[in-house]
């Protein structure tokens, strides 16, 4: 079974970068896909960017150029950069498998973009 802790959100001013992790318990960390996916106020959670076991990622439209994923197997962990930040991107970020399993929905990490 996994476990997936999200850390480093945080407020930043419009055009700002922040680093968020996803740290994992568990042996199979490295033999699945993961994504990162947020959730607006009043809006419903969507997926921002998803990579693969062997580190193949994808992008939402809105955070390509902006976003950069990546993962560290030897650690459990996977990061996603992101840059440019809008205040439209204001929300909760949570990792998670991908596709998501309810179970492993957390706390997620606030990211709050000033403008």
């Amino acid at each position: 079974q996994v476990q997936l802790v999200e850390s480093g959100g945080g407020l930043v001013q419009a055009g700002g970068s922040l680093r968020l992790s996803c740290a994992a318990s568990g042996s199979i960390f490295s033999r699945i896909a993961l994504g990162w996916y947020r959730q607006a106020p009043g809006k419903q959670r969507e997926l921002v960017a998803r990579i693969s076991s062997v580190g193949s990622s994808n992008y939402a439209d809105s955070v390509t150029g902006r976003l950069t994923l990546s993962r560290d197997n030897g650690k459990n962990t996977v990061y996603l950069q992101m840059n440019n930040l809008k205040p439209e991107e204001t929300a909760v970020y949570y990792c998670n498998t991908h596709p998501p399993a309810t179970i492993y929905w957390g706390q997620g990490t606030q990211v709050t973009v000033s403008s």
